[in-house]
């Protein structure tokens, strides 16, 4: 199964009681460092949630200068969600959005009664946790701030509490969050530049911040995006920095050198200047043990390898540090020399689990392809198991595909994990016969069971590189012992031939759509294999078992027509609380929704003006009103509608 313990010991952490404040407030992106997005507020609940209604807006673009337009933040070939000029698809030209259509993935934290966010226009903002009024607004010049949100670091007696924020340009910033003003002991006027000593002579090396870094005593740990191709480029190391001065502390080798522990899996000099292997996703903290667990992507280049031989570590690794030095602890590999761009990237949960009267501390991973994993997060062994399974080879020239792949024995996987002609959606006659023309081209598709590799012709793969699972990830309710996830299922088409363009890399992923071509029909966004399209699950992490499933989403079309439970596609996350409920937006009818955490059942909706492909959050503000806050821009890949929300709810 491939795992790797290290016996370096483990600094081990006093257990602190939380602060008062992470009871009320929501101080980060998860809400804790475990990353469980849970929040023990009950004033909200199952009981009285159908009463739920919208008490402030506010207006981003308000504070935005006229001129603002959206930042060039992802190249056309860019992995991860929201890039909507990458999206050629079958059916249609690929989705645009006009000219100042902004849209935002991110999530704002409260602290002290206040809101702070990053925009889609160049700022980040603090607002009145009560009112959404403007407290202050920093406006950057032509970069983006983080786009899934910003960190908060309480100070010391050294240094202010502080807004931290990564941004497009490959910068890390620290702004005083009483003022909005630079602090300017941090770095060169407030910045930090993340992309000195990492560019390995590339000319134009692209780093972008896109999660709000992880905070851990006065230490700030980045990660970021880099580009997909070609294969070398700027290293995408993790590492921590002081919030003091912006100085270095330490860095961790996503791709190990020579001597260092990984590096044989590795072809000779294939590891120098490798790009990709990077966290661009989210981490999470064992506070008491003193332990950082890193969700790493794939090695560049994504769909071909061949200057790659071998599982090619620290890639599609679960890493966990120690978090005051960087060490290693233990790492465990989910996918071997990927060639399908299925990275981890939303944040391992953090919980206890129970089994035979023992508690086991516990890391919950899912990643694209939507097989979940539970470890001892103390030395990364499985608790309900893995085994290595044989799947099919490559046939491309040249590449050296893994002859097996890892899965858990529970709980299965989260979707299809295979197509075959028989599975075409048939909801309507036009979308069977949309989908059947589709499947005949260029001669008839392959298609096949899991890892299934892009071929030399053109190949239906299931899940495809947008995922079962995206950065949306899960969220953990310790009272029921149940992990939530929203999934959705569409697979991609493509093959593999000769880069024609260029020598790196020697093949290239293509399809008669562009690099991402879709297994949908792009003018309805509807996927080509039979729903459900989209689900919500709860998983019960003691046992591995699925405590209840349900459709996630609503398509009127079809529901007109009396087909119903297709669920939708989704982008975004769910928060849960101790009143019983999930919140959740992230499905592409552009609807909010309330579940029982229990059973599943919808127990509140509003249709939002469109949609919001981001993670709410619940606070208790000072006035002692619960609410719940979320950014409603539209946008993801399927949105064209747009807007510049930031919406909150409460009970009346």
């Amino acid at each position: 199964m491939r795992i790797g313990h290290i016996t370096t010991a483990v600094l081990l952490i006093a257990l602190v009681s939380p602060p008062a404040h992470c009871q009320t407030d929501w101080p980060m992106y998860g809400h804790d460092d475990s990353s469980n997005r849970y929040s023990p507020l009950t004033q909200i609940n199952t009981g009285n949630v159908a009463g739920l209604t919208r008490v402030w807006t506010y207006h981003m673009a308000t504070a935005a200068p006229a001129n603002t337009t959206q930042p060039s933040a992802r190249p056309a070939n860019a992995s991860q969600p929201g890039s909507a000029s990458r999206s050629a698809t079958p059916g249609s030209a690929p989705v645009q959005r006009s000219r100042g259509q902004l849209y935002s993935e991110a999530t704002p934290i409260m602290i002290g009664n206040v809101l702070y966010m990053s925009t889609p226009y160049h700022s980040v903002i603090a607002l009145d946790a009560e009112t959404g009024k403007l407290l202050w607004n920093y406006q950057l010049d032509t970069t983006q701030a983080s786009e899934r949100g910003v960190s908060y670091w309480p100070g010391d007696g050294d240094a202010p509490s502080s807004i931290i924020f990564g941004t497009t340009d490959g910068r890390l910033w620290s702004l005083n969050a009483a003022t909005g003003k630079p602090n300017s002991n941090f770095g060169e006027n407030g910045s930090i530049n993340l992309l000195e000593g990492i560019t390995n002579g590339v000319a134009r090396p692209r780093l972008d911040v896109s999660t709000p870094p992880p905070i851990y005593k006065n230490l700030v740990i980045t990660g970021g995006r880099t580009q997909e191709s070609p294969s070398k480029g700027p290293s995408a190391d993790t590492r921590a920095w002081d919030l003091h001065t912006g100085k270095l502390v330490w860095r961790f080798h996503s791709v190990p050198h020579k001597g260092e522990l990984g590096n044989n899996t590795w072809p000779e000099n294939g590891w120098q200047a490798r790009g990709g292997t990077n966290v661009w996703g989210f981490m999470s903290i064992d506070e008491k043990r003193g332990i950082l667990y890193l969700p790493y992507g794939s090695p560049t280049y994504d769909f071909y390898g061949a200057d790659r031989q071998g599982d090619g570590l620290f890639g599609n690794c679960l890493v966990a540090l120690n978090v005051e030095t960087g060490k290693l602890v233990w790492y465990f590999q989910v996918v071997h020399h990927d060639m399908w761009d299925y990275d981890l990237e939303s944040a391992p949960v953090l919980m206890d689990v129970k089994q035979h009267g023992k508690t086991i501390p516990a890391v919950a991973l899912i990643s694209k392809d939507g097989l979940l994993f539970f470890f001892d997060r103390r030395n990364g062994k499985p608790i309900f198991g893995v085994e290595e399974r044989p799947v099919p080879a490559s046939p491309i020239p040249g590449e050296h595909s893994s002859p097996t792949q890892p899965f858990p024995l529970k709980p299965a996987p989260l979707g299809p994990h295979s197509f075959s002609p028989q599975d075409i959606a048939d909801v309507t006659p036009e979308q069977k016969a949309f989908c059947t023309n589709l499947l005949a081209t260029e001669g008839g598709m392959a298609s096949g069971g899991p890892f299934t590799p892009y071929g030399n012709k053109l190949t239906v793969v299931m899940p495809g590189s947008l995922g079962v699972a995206n950065w949306g990830g899960m969220s953990f309710n310790p009272k029921l012992g149940y992990l939530f996830i929203n999934t959705s299922y569409i697979g991609d088409v493509g093959k593999v031939a000769p880069n024609t363009v260029s020598k790196d890399p020697a093949y290239r992923r293509t399809s008669p759509w562009g690099t991402y071509g879709r297994f949908w029909n792009n003018d309805k966004f509807w996927p080509c294999q039979k729903p459900p399209w989209g689900e919500l699950w709860a998983i019960n992490v003691n046992t591995g078992d699925v405590a209840w499933k349900v459709p996630f989403g609503q398509i009127k079309e079809l529901e007109d027509k009396g087909v119903f439970g297709t669920g939708t596609l989704n982008f975004g996350g769910s928060i849960t609380t101790a009143g019983g409920l999930i919140f959740i937006a992230a499905s592409n009818d552009q609807i909010f929704r309330a579940f029982d955490a229990a059973t599943g059942k919808v127990l509140w909706s509003t249709k939002l003006e469109t949609g919001a492909y981001v993670t709410p959050i619940t606070y208790r503000a000072a006035n002692g009103k619960q609410y719940v806050v979320l950014a409603v821009t539209g946008g993801s890949y399927y949105d064209t509608t747009s807007g510049d929300a930031i919406a909150a709810f409460a009970l009346p």
